[in-house]
């Protein structure tokens, strides 16, 4: 999208063609793509359908934002991809007010997601972008945000720079929220040294004396996380959506937990569990847990035991209900033979075959084809490394 036409959105007739675009059943369709031309020029009419395509492919993440702004936020599609999900930038807000800041710089702030929970918070805000397309879009959505706040003393402000070239300064008492993009031409990245900004621009801002967070991948390595820093994973709708890593007033420095939304906190403490076999109940323990090195602290809660000392699986002979982890009952435990557990699909009439895996080399799909599962029954299978060495655990969910 040019700036041309995000500034063509935002107008009186931008605002009727979304309309109009949301009306059709189906944005992508031709028929819509007719309707739409017949009243409008053919730009604004691609871009309204993109608009109609984007806010149903929002409704997960950004529901009750589209809600709050009924007909009014606009999205692209790079900005949905990367905008944090309702229940987390409300998060980001509340670190923000718990730390006492008034004002935050939201730099590279895409569509303004974030800054829209500012906002909403009672924050004043600043927002950078470099893209000028999408500065339009963010300048729009949080003006719609600040009406919606009601609050006349607020301050949105959003600026087209690179926040890596100096001309954006936060004061020493300014919050700042970094969110990294880490896509590029559409794809994945990695590397930290490959976000834009790279990972040292990121790094540097965590040592400033005011309220910083960085929203990173949940797949950070846990040798980029220096210890004068607290590390937050999120995990929302049962995956890990994002690491926080909070600097300044209001952060914890040295902490890693896992935050479950929206306020089950697991911090990460050096407990040493006990190693045994399978018992009753095998835990899996969710991602956040895991990559916040929380399993220990979960462990202890569950009086659990690990499977083995290097792999992410905990059993109990009791089964308590926790939202850190899925539990399973084990059926049966069987060696982790092919042939044996081929035999065991035939002879269970099993064509529905589930296989999960931890400390194993092994690929399930593969596996599932060779176990050539057939018949009516479903089930399934954890395969893992036990005392007892590589075992298959007939389970089911509890």
């Amino acid at each position: 999208m040019d700036a041309a036409t995000a500034t063509a959105l935002t107008t009186i007739e931008g605002a009727a063609a979304i309309e109009l675009a949301m009306e059709q059943d189906d944005p992508d369709s031709l028929a819509a793509a007719t309707a739409l031309r017949r009243a409008f020029r053919p730009e604004l009419a691609a871009a309204a359908l993109t608009q109609a395509a984007l806010w149903r492919a929002a409704r997960p993440k950004l529901g009750e934002l589209l809600d709050l702004l009924p007909g009014g936020l606009l999205l692209s599609p790079d900005g949905l991809q990367q905008a944090s999900r309702v229940d987390v930038s409300g998060h980001h807000a509340d670190r923000f007010t718990a730390a006492g800041t008034l004002r935050v710089f939201d730099l590279g702030c895409g569509i303004g997601a974030d800054a829209i929970a500012f906002l909403l918070a009672g924050i004043s805000v600043v927002a950078v972008e470099r893209d000028p397309a999408t500065a339009i879009l963010a300048r729009h959505n949080l003006d719609l945000a600040r009406r919606v706040a009601d609050a006349e003393d607020l301050t949105a402000e959003v600026i087209i720079a690179d926040v890596t070239e100096g001309a954006v300064r936060p004061g020493p008492e300014d919050g700042v929220f970094l969110d990294p993009a880490r896509r590029n031409a559409g794809r994945r990245v990695w590397n930290p040294d490959d976000f834009s900004p790279p990972w040292d621009f990121a790094a540097e801002l965590l040592r400033r004396p005011g309220a910083t967070g960085i929203k990173l991948g949940p797949g950070l390595p846990h040798d980029r996380i220096d210890d004068s820093v607290e590390a937050e994973w999120l995990s929302s709708g049962g995956e890990a959506v994002e690491l926080g890593l909070w600097s300044g007033p209001g952060a914890a420095p040295g902490r890693w937990s896992a935050l479950i939304m929206p306020e089950t906190r697991i911090v990460s403490e050096p407990v040493q569990l006990p190693v045994s076999g399978p018992l009753r109940y095998v835990y899996e323990p969710i991602g956040a847990v895991i990559r916040s090195r929380a399993i220990g602290t979960v462990g202890a809660m569950l009086d659990a035991s690990l499977l083995d000392p290097q792999v992410a699986y905990l059993t109990s002979d009791e089964l308590i209900e926790t939202p850190t982890a899925a539990a399973f009952e084990v059926i049966k435990e069987l060696p982790y033979s092919e042939k044996v557990l081929r035999a065991w699909v035939r002879d269970n009439g099993i064509g529905t075959l589930e296989i999960k895996q931890r400390g194993i080399s092994l690929d399930p799909a593969l596996l599932r084809l060779r176990l050539k599962p057939r018949g009516p029954s479903s089930a399934t299978l954890l395969i893992t490394r036990t005392p007892s060495g590589a075992r298959a655990l007939h389970v089911r969910r509890v």
